[in-house]
C-alpha cells in the first residue's frame, strides 16, 4: 500500500491530544515547578535545584526522595555545563556549579547525601535513617557497584581477557547487591509499610539512579542485559516502575546512552553480535522493549494513551520543534506533522522529500522524561523513524560524544 500524502494538520492532532496533566497536584512529572501534593503552597519552604533535562543522577536521587515523602517544594532549573552554560544567577548562589542544590530559608545545600540527610533532620528519615548501620552498608556497595561499573563502561580494555575481567568484576558485586535485596520478602532493600503495600526506602533510593543508568549503557555499549543476567534486580527494577513517583523520573535507554558519555569522561563500546543488535535497536527508536520497562504491556489501548501524551508534549513545543530543526524556513512542518499522523493513524504517510535527515535529527534529540514518559517516546521515535525511511537513508547530524551542546535548553526557555 502506497503511503498518502495527507498529513493531517495541527487542529486535526490537536483532537488526539492528551489534556495537559496537573503538574502541582497529580503524578509525579518533570515539567513541575510546584509540587504540593494537596498540601498549603506555605508548605513549600524547600527548593530544589536540579538539571534542565533530568540527566542529573544525583538530582535525580533527591527528586525522589521528596516524591516518595510526599515534600511540598518548588523547583528551579539549571543548566548542566554538557549541554550549556551554566546561569550567571545560579553562580551567585552556587559558585561551584554544583548540581543538585536545596535551598531552605535562604541557606543552601549541595552534595545529594548532605541534602537527604539534612531533608531527614527535617521531616525524618524514609525508613530508616541514611546513618543507621545497615544502610551505611548499603551506601558502600552501591559505590562499589559504581566502581566496577565505571570500570567497566568507562576505561578502554585494551585486550578480551581485561574487557572479561571487568566483567566478571561487576557481575560480582551485582551479586553481591543481589543477596541484599533477596533479604527481604519485598525484594525491597529497606521496604517500608504504607497504606498501599510496601515501598522503598532510603537505602533503595541511592541505588536507583546509577542501576538505571547501568541497566542503559551496558546494554548499548557492551549488549549486556542486566535484567537477564541478574533476576532481582530485574524484580526490584520491575517493583520500582510499578511506582509513579519513580517513572516520572526515568530515563530511556536511547536518552541515557547518549548522555552518559560527557558526564562520564567517555563510554567504550565492546563490539559483539548481542551489542550490535542492541545498539541499532535503541539508536533507530524501537527500543528494547522489555528490557527497558516491564511493567507496561503495550496494546492497543495502552499505545493510545501513549500517543496522546507524545502528541500534546509536541504540539505544546511545536515552534521551538520546527525553529532549531536542520530544516531551514519552516518546511520541517509538513514532515512532523506526518510523523504524528503516522503515529496516530497507524499508516504510513509521506513527508515532504530530503526531510529524513531532519525526522532522524529530532528522533536522535527526544530526551526521556524530559520532553515525555518513556513509552511516548519510544512511540513517537518510531514514527519518525519510519517516516524518515519513507524519504531515504539520510541521517541526521551525529550526536557528540564530548558535550550535548546540541541539547542547549536555551531556544525552549
Amino acid at each position: 500500500m502506497n503511503p498518502t500524502r495527507n498529513a493531517m494538520s495541527w487542529e486535526e492532532l490537536a483532537i488526539y491530544a492528551a489534556d495537559p496533566i496537573d503538574q502541582i497536584n497529580g503524578l509525579n512529572n518533570p515539567y513541575s515547578l510546584l509540587r504540593l501534593f494537596n498540601k498549603s503552597e506555605s508548605e513549600a519552604i524547600i527548593t530544589l535545584y536540579r538539571d534542565n533535562h533530568a540527566w542529573c543522577p544525583y538530582c535525580q536521587k533527591v527528586w525522589i526522595w521528596l516524591e516518595l515523602k510526599k515534600i511540598p517544594y518548588r523547583v528551579k532549573k539549571v543548566t548542566m555545563r554538557c549541554y550549556g552554560e551554566k546561569e550567571k544567577w545560579y553562580l551567585r548562589k552556587v559558585p561551584s556549579g554544583m548540581l543538585p542544590a536545596i535551598e531552605i530559608d535562604n541557606h543552601v545545600i549541595t552534595e545529594s547525601d548532605e541534602i537527604l540527610l539534612v531533608l531527614e533532620e527535617i521531616y525524618g528519615p524514609l525508613g530508616q535513617p541514611l546513618n543507621e548501620r545497615k544502610v551505611l552498608e548499603h551506601r558502600r556497595l552501591e559505590r562499589e557497584l559504581f566502581s566496577s561499573w565505571c570500570n567497566w563502561l568507562c576505561r578502554n580494555s585494551l585486550f578480551q581477557a581485561q574487557e572479561e575481567q571487568k566483567k566478571k568484576y561487576f557481575k560480582s558485586v551485582a551479586k553481591k547487591f543481589e543477596l541484599e535485596l533477596q533479604k527481604t520478602a519485598s525484594g525491597w532493600l529497606t521496604p517500608i509499610s504504607t497504606e498501599n503495600g510496601e515501598k522503598p526506602g532510603s537505602a533503595d533510593v541511592i541505588f536507583i539512579p546509577y542501576v538505571e543508568r547501568m541497566n542503559a549503557s551496558l546494554a548499548y555499549y557492551k549488549g549486556y542485559s542486566l535484567r537477564e543476567e541478574h533476576p532481582f534486580i530485574n524484580t526490584w527494577l520491575e517493583n520500582l516502575e510499578k511506582l509513579e513517583e519513580y517513572r516520572g523520573t526515568q530515563g530511556d535507554f536511547h536518552t541515557h546512552a547518549h548522555d552518559l558519555p560527557p558526564q562520564m569522561g567517555g563510554c567504550f563500546t565492546y563490539s559483539n553480535s548481542t551489542q550490535q543488535i542492541f545498539a541499532h535497536k535503541i539508536d533507530t527508536g524501537s527500543g528494547l522493549g522489555e528490557l527497558e520497562l516491564r511493567d507496561c504491556k503495550t496494546d492497543q489501548n495502552s499505545d493510545k494513551k501513549f500517543e496522546a501524551i507524545a502528541l500534546e508534549r509536541v504540539i505544546k513545543h511545536k515552534e521551538k520543534i520546527i525553529d532549531i530543526s536542520p530544516m531551514k524556513n519552516k518546511l520541517f512542518d509538513q514532515p512532523l506533522r506526518a510523523a504524528l499522523t503516522s503515529m496516530i493513524s497507524k499508516k504510513d504517510c509521506s513527508p515532504e522529500n530530503k526531510s529524513a535527515f531532519a525526522l532522524r535529527y529530532l528522533r536522535d534529540r527526544i530526551s526521556v522524561p524530559r520532553d515525555m514518559p518513556l513509552l511516548s517516546g519510544r512511540l513517537f521515535r518510531k514514527a519518525l523513524e519510519r517516516t524518515a525511511t519513507i524519504d531515504g537513508s539520510d541521517q541526521g547530524p551525529k550526536i557528540p560524544t564530548n558535550n550535548r551542546l546540541d541539547q542547549n535548553p536555551l531556544p525552549f526557555n
